[in-house]
């Protein structure tokens, strides 16, 4: 019965999002109030208790989305200076190989924006690129959806990552080489399955090498502490890759063949040539946030001198009445010199003032992107501060570690086999591998406690499952069918996009288990 009200507040959340169609800020505002009844009448949830647990979980929101609104913000001032939409066009100039272009955008490009953005911009971006090239529109946002999926969980300058590290309390160091030895294998996937979706899978040797080079570029920025820039970096060289083997081609005198597939629209016209203007914008933004942001996060005399220069609150133990104890300890520490949203956020405010003198933008055009970061990233704040509230409640009262204790038991050690998949019903239910970690990132952890594995495989597992199930997030699909016109059609997308997720989310899974095998327990 106590594993039933342990995970009541989930379910509730998670009811009232498929049957009943809430959104997410509302259905998780439901769930919290759940898991306070719960608290109270059977988890002896006490005034102490509540406070400590909504504050530390109120950090840990702002930490996030002073990354969050920066980065959304940012991405807005250069796409109403048209740099997105020029990058794009270059690529279709320097590709050349209609196919090839496709299977790139839908899969790297994609993650690339992941990388910069995210939350559902890079499906409302690339969807519509891709049904102007003449691929049908279900299976343009469906390739998308699946595409920048393995770039999730190190996208949006590193959001998620940093919710995750901040739910689990767990060392980076230890977390961060699985988890993106996991999404490595995702982002392979992806990208076989993005071009099995396009018609283009007799291009797998060029797909599988592009993902071993993006998988390798994951692995070496996040490595090397750069996790804010490892999903941009590793879009950002399958970009590379591509452009490269389209000039290889060039040179060599290959023309190659459009393709057509069952179904496929008129493709446009070519558009003309990208403006050298709009290219600028995107570049000195984007080039000079990615210099920034490498000197703030390498060790060195700047980061040496700014890093020290901190706040963080403390606080004291805490005891439910059924005697679930808390430990003493300090909260979400802020080190704002070192904070990735204040890179972000300077680097924006220069890119506003440059752009109006330069006059890639026109006029006031900061206040258009000013209110699309409003309209966009209202709803996902109270999202996040709903399930990050939610979290801490159940951590806090222990209803987590019951529900980890109950599901160990079940699974024993085959756990790591479903991990994946616990994410992925988080992210499909939620809309956000964020919100997924925020639920299921401690469960993961306590699982693995009791099961002798190492914590950090089961925790990597856990987001890049949740990575993974943003192809199946209805929120997401919702904006790409609305972007490209075929709103009401979003089962057909889902229809197409679920087989895929569970499938690489099955094979994420067996890579966890091996692992499983190999890493010392926790």
């Amino acid at each position: 019965m106590l594993f039933f009200l342990a995970a009541f507040p989930i379910l509730v959340l998670l009811l009232l999002m498929l049957l009943f169609r809430w959104s997410g800020p509302r259905a998780g505002l439901a769930g919290w109030a759940a898991a306070v009844a719960v608290g109270v009448f059977a988890f002896g949830l006490t005034p102490q208790v509540f406070w400590v647990s909504q504050v530390k979980g109120l950090l840990l929101s702002f930490f996030v989305l002073a990354i969050f609104w920066p980065a959304l913000y940012l991405y807005n001032v250069v796409q109403q200076a048209g740099g997105i939409r020029a990058m794009a066009r270059g690529m279709e100039q320097a590709v050349g190989d209609p196919g090839i272009l496709t299977v790139v955008l839908a899969w790297a490009f994609s993650g690339l924006l992941e990388g910069l953005a995210g939350f559902g911009l890079p499906i409302a971006v690339v969807a519509p690129i891709l049904a102007g090239l003449g691929v049908n529109p279900v299976t343009a946002v469906a390739a998308v959806a699946i595409g920048h999926a393995w770039s999730v969980t190190f996208g949006d300058m590193g959001v998620i990552f940093q919710t995750l590290i901040g739910v689990v309390h767990m060392d980076p160091v230890q977390l961060v080489p699985i988890t993106a030895l996991l999404l490595g294998a995702a982002c392979l996937a992806c990208g076989l399955a993005a071009a099995f979706l396009l018609g283009q899978i007799r291009r797998w040797p060029l797909v599988v090498g592009l993902g071993l080079v993006m998988a390798g570029v994951q692995y070496g920025l996040a490595a090397g502490g750069l996790t804010q820039l490892a999903a941009f970096g590793a879009g950002f060289s399958g970009v590379c890759g591509a452009v490269a083997y389209g000039l290889l081609k060039r040179r060599i005198g290959v023309r190659p063949q459009r393709p057509r597939e069952p179904g496929q629209i008129d493709p446009i016209p070519p558009r003309g040539a990208s403006s050298r203007r709009e290219m600028v914008s995107v570049i000195s933004s984007y080039g000079v946030l990615t210099v920034v942001m490498t000197v703030l996060a390498l060790p060195g005399p700047v980061r040496s001198s700014l890093y020290p220069y901190a706040w963080q609150l403390t606080f004291p133990e805490v005891t439910t009445r059924l005697g679930h104890v808390t430990q003493a300890g300090a909260g979400q520490a802020f080190r704002v010199f070192v904070h990735p949203g204040t890179a972000i956020l300077v680097v924006a405010g220069v890119s506003v003032w440059l752009f109006a003198r330069l006059g890639f933008s026109a006029a006031g055009s900061w206040r258009s992107a000013a209110r699309a970061t409003w309209h966009s990233a209202v709803p996902a704040s109270l999202g996040v501060i709903a399930t990050v509230g939610l979290s801490a409640l159940m951590e806090h009262t222990g209803m987590t570690l019951l529900l980890a204790q109950g599901l160990s038991r079940w699974m024993g050690n085959l756990f790591p086999l479903i991990s994946p998949w616990v994410g992925i019903l988080g992210a499909f239910a939620s809309g956000s591998n964020n919100n997924s970690n925020v639920l299921f990132g401690m469960l993961q952890k306590n699982a693995a406690l009791l099961l002798g594995i190492a914590p950090a495989l089961l925790v990597a597992a856990q987001t890049a499952g949740g990575s993974l199930g943003s192809m199946l997030a209805p929120a997401k699909i919702v904006v790409g069918c609305s972007t490209v016109g075929i709103k009401g059609m979003e089962g057909q997308v889902l229809k197409k996009t679920l087989p895929f997720g569970l499938a690489i989310g099955l094979l994420v899974g067996l890579v966890a288990l091996a692992l499983a095998a190999l890493l010392p327990g926790g």
